[in-house]
């Protein structure tokens, strides 16, 4: 019998991700005044046994002292989270990786890991008093918010490049989406959801630009460390287009470490980008960002400039992490390699993802006892 959750949030403030300003957290926040930087949630100091979570729904809410809402009649849910670790035995064998695992995000509601982000942010601004969302997108975290917003009774904007996929633009407009394209990549969508955001009084949910999508994202973490027996992994790859995802983790592991739930070492974080759009990669390795970024058949990872590139680079260094590029065959021979070995239909940028662990394992720079754990973001678009 699951155990009935309640208002138990321990959210104590936000803070500037770069002077650590505190801001009230009972206010509808964007980023901070001071820095124009990222605002992030703060909860208090308490003694949470790893107990508390025995018989507790399985989903991403199961981890309620350390997420944000603090009324759970303002949640806003379609059974996100809890996702399943799998093996792929196939590939495993092939390229000598017996310690492999998948975190598959493509199982949940609307079909990405933006379900987690999305359902949290929506369900934090409606408990603020918003009403009404805009968003800009590659695809995924337009789909997730078309679907929280339908499930909530508000109203949202969807800004897309034109060169969207159609199955994304006919998810949000199923949903009952206003769907605007536009040209150029993500950051032309951005600009305009601003626009749109001020003179709508629409709640702007760009990543990174609110303090709750993070929040979401983060239960990835908490997730895989309870479903490792509280033993995190070695090495984790991550694609990262705005980052969210990878700070989340990272954020999850060190709160743990603060509750007791986790010790020891904490694993390499490794942010993969395409090719054709590498500014987190040009940042690590010095290089000058490139004016002419293209958008990649991972369209998550077509981000030209993240608003949390500080806090990405932050991850990696903490960590003694790195970046990898992949090219555009790479990532689309893997899909079809786990499709036809391991019967899974996965994603862009979790191939993305494969693409880059295979290149570690046959360079000889990750060895067959190297507990590597990947992230699949989403399923399949077909």
């Amino acid at each position: 019998m699951e155990t009935q959750l309640k208002s138990q949030s321990k959210l104590d403030s936000l803070v500037c991700s770069q002077c650590k300003s505190s801001y009230s957290a009972a206010q509808v926040s964007t980023y901070s005044l001071c820095c124009h930087k990222p605002l992030i949630p703060t909860y208090h100091k308490a003694d949470l046994p790893k107990s508390i979570l025995l018989g507790r729904e399985q989903s991403m809410w199961r981890y309620a002292e350390m997420l944000p809402l603090l009324d759970y009649n303002n949640r806003v849910t379609l059974g996100e989270g809890m996702t399943p670790i799998l093996k792929w035995p196939v590939l495993s064998d092939r390229f000598g990786l017996t310690n492999l695992l998948i975190k598959d995000e493509g199982v949940n509601p609307t079909g990405s890991f933006k379900a987690r982000g999305i359902a949290m942010a929506v369900s934090k601004a409606i408990e603020l008093g918003m009403d009404s969302f805009v968003i800009p997108t590659a695809g995924n975290a337009g789909v997730a918010l078309s679907a929280y917003a339908a499930a909530s009774g508000r109203k949202a904007t969807v800004i897309m490049p034109r060169k969207t996929p159609d199955y994304f633009k006919e998810q949000c407009e199923h949903y009952g989406a206003e769907l605007i394209l536009v040209e150029g990549l993500i950051d032309s969508c951005g600009k305009l959801a601003a626009q749109m955001a001020e003179n709508r009084g629409s709640f702007n949910l760009s990543t990174m630009k609110e303090p709750y999508r993070l929040e979401g994202k983060k239960t990835m973490g908490y997730e895989l460390a309870e479903q490792l027996d509280w033993q995190v992994p070695d090495m984790i790859l991550y694609p990262t287009g705005g980052g969210t995802g990878l700070i989340g983790i990272w954020k999850a592991f060190k709160e743990m470490i603060t509750l007791g739930w986790i010790n020891g070492k904490l694993p390499k974080m490794i942010a993969v980008q395409s090719a054709l759009c590498s500014p987190i990669m040009d940042r690590f390795t010095g290089r000058q960002p490139n004016a002419a970024y293209q958008m990649s058949i991972a369209n998550g990872l077509s981000v030209p400039s993240a608003f949390g590139e500080d806090m990405i680079m932050q991850v990696l260094r903490e960590s003694e992490g790195s970046v990898m590029t992949v090219t555009e065959q790479e990532i689309f021979s893997s899909m079809n390699e786990i499709g036809e070995h391991e019967s899974m239909l996965i994603s862009a940028e979790g191939a993305a993802v494969w693409a880059a662990t295979k290149r570690l394992a046959e360079s000889k720079q990750v060895d067959k006892n190297t507990k590597i754990l990947i992230l699949n973001t989403g399923s399949r678009c077909v």
